[in-house]
């Protein structure tokens, strides 16, 4: 079994794949960035989401000799011209999920329902020691709504509306509904054959 790194420090994320993993056939042993004290903090310089992913697959790749996967996602607000965009992680200027949040819905609050059309970006790379790499994006269409809803997810789920379940906020979804419309289960799963053609046996 193939030893894989997720470039994050965050629980959820790594949760998050290692069930997408599971669920496409693809036996890995997946392991957080936390478990390597060598492996780097790496700054989200990117002008997209693409380049930010990639950018955390190659160093941590290079750093823990292991095939490494990045992702880089956020919000995309049509009414605030498409941010926090890649900025959504920092909207608040460090603040964490509920002050992002907080912010956005202020920033939001003179907006009509029908102009609060979103979506969720996820751009996910995989990146090996041996210099290959690939890069997916993922994307969910949405609206963002004046109240937050429900308790299960993280970051901007309280107050996103999907398309493919209008009745719901992602954070009123369980895992595995949520898994399967979500920006970064669909990246995950486009990322699942390149991964196993990467790591085949050559």
């Amino acid at each position: 079994m193939s030893r894989v790194v997720l470039a994050s420090r965050n629980a959820h994320k790594i949760e998050e794949l290692a069930r997408i993993l599971v669920d496409a056939g693809l036996a890995v042993d997946l392991v957080g960035v936390a478990d390597f004290r060598e492996a780097p903090e790496v700054a989200e310089t990117g002008e997209t989401f693409a380049a930010n992913a990639m950018l955390k697959a190659v160093a941590v790749s290079s750093a823990t000799g292991l095939p490494a996967i990045g992702d880089d996602s956020g919000l995309c607000v049509d009414a605030l011209n498409g941010m926090p965009g890649i900025f959504s992680a920092r909207w608040s200027g460090g603040g964490g999920d509920q002050a992002n949040l907080d912010l956005l819905l202020a920033q939001l609050a003179d907006v009509p329902p029908a102009r609060r059309g979103a979506h969720f970006v996820c751009a996910a790379a995989v990146a090996l020691p041996d210099g290959r790499t690939a890069v997916v994006e993922g994307r969910l269409d949405g609206h963002v709504i004046a109240e937050p809803r429900g308790t299960n997810g993280f970051g901007y789920d309280p107050v996103f509306v999907p398309v493919d379940d209008p009745a719901h906020t992602t954070a009123e979804l369980t895992d595995e509904a949520k898994d399967a419309i979500s920006h970064r289960g669909r990246a995950l799963r486009l990322l699942t054959p390149v991964l196993r053609d990467l790591l085949a046996p050559r």
